[in-house]
């Protein structure tokens, strides 16, 4: 840490540094932790520690008013994961902040919690997501507000517990203005458009009147603008970081989705996000999974609206007898897809 940083967490008296350093005055001869609710002394006169027992080798006190040496650490823990909840915590960056070693914490913190810090963190995320509903947001705003990151990811981890359904479809896009970019890949021409909360089409075609019709049939009353391929936006980066994954086979990119369609249409898309690449199913396991055993057709024609290839892998679901069955972008790209994907994950 630098001076301002040790200078600015005083400052804000931040208990998420506690235990990380102390700080000591000459002047009085005590030393505190950050958080210490004492008037801050002057610069000057400042020392700073990364342990007690270095300050105490100055001939430093602990403070009686912050006791410097009184800090639990799972508190540390759970006082460091409420504030950075919508931020990756590492079990790393928590056994730096306690001094603990990652198993410990991981143990530790469940026995006094009842959950692991993973899991303590997702609730405080859920909490934060409901309440951003409660207060007005959209459904993607909510999203990335909470600290998610992409419609993906809180449709992977809320498992069924927010209590409600998605927003309903937006008709046509009307009120939207949505950007799009056409692109080659290894498959073919794609399009790529997305509003500002994310990524709400990807499509493959032949030629790019085809695309941009497909983008003006769904979308009918959206403002539509077209992104120069020379522009420095989103958009351009997302779509190329797409087609390095689709050509060259890199990490699947984590780009934010705005995912419009009917509750039990983005039920169905949420399942498919969950199910790994390389791995296929029927659209028949594809209903038992999602708890909807009767309900394949529906499971089907649900799949097939989907708007936004690959980022949402319909391309995953085959018929019963294990044949490659329907896809609105055909099945040479179907097949394509899946055999690279069983060649990554193999």
């Amino acid at each position: 840490m630098t001076e301002e940083q040790y200078l600015e967490a005083i400052k804000a008296r931040d208990k998420s540094f506690d235990g990380i350093f102390y700080y000591g005055v000459i002047t009085t001869g005590v030393y505190c932790k950050p958080s210490c609710p004492s008037r801050p002394a002057l610069r000057e006169n400042m020392r700073f520690f990364e342990t007690p027992e270095q300050a105490e080798k100055q001939g430093l006190r602990p403070c009686k008013k912050c006791n410097p040496r009184d800090i639990n650490p799972l508190e540390q823990i759970a006082d460091y994961i409420e504030k950075h909840a919508d931020e990756k915590i590492t079990l790393d960056r928590l056994a730096e902040i306690s001094k603990l070693s990652p198993h410990h914490i991981q143990r530790k913190f469940k026995a006094a919690y009842g959950v692991s810090p993973k899991e303590y963190q997702n609730g405080l995320r859920l909490n934060h997501f409901k309440s951003a509903l409660r207060s007005g947001d959209d459904i993607s705003g909510a999203i990335y507000e909470a600290g998610y990151g992409s419609s993906s990811r809180i449709y992977e981890q809320i498992d069924g517990r927010i209590g409600m359904t998605p927003a309903a479809y937006r008709a046509g896009g009307r009120g939207e203005e949505i950007s799009y970019a056409i692109r080659g890949c290894s498959l073919g021409l794609i399009i790529m458009a997305a509003t500002d909360r994310g990524v709400c089409m990807i499509h493959f075609g032949e030629s790019a009147e085809e695309l941009e019709e497909e983008l003006r049939r769904e979308y009918p009353h959206a403002v539509l603008k077209k992104t120069p391929k020379s522009s420095d936006d989103h958009l351009n980066e997302w779509i190329e970081a797409f087609e390095r994954h689709i050509s060259f086979g890199a990490k699947r990119p984590d780009i934010p989705l705005h995912l419009n369609g009917t509750a039990f249409q983005i039920k169905v898309w949420r399942f498919l996000m969950s199910v790994k690449p390389g791995e296929v199913l029927s659209y028949k396991e594809q209903a038992e999974r999602m708890g909807i055993p009767k309900a394949v057709r529906a499971v089907a024609s649900a799949n097939a609206r989907n708007n936004i290839g690959v980022l949402v892998p319909c391309h995953r679901i085959l018929r019963g007898d294990g044949s490659l069955g329907g896809f609105r972008w055909g099945l040479d790209r179907k097949r394509a897809l899946i055999d690279q994907e069983r060649q990554q994950a193999g």
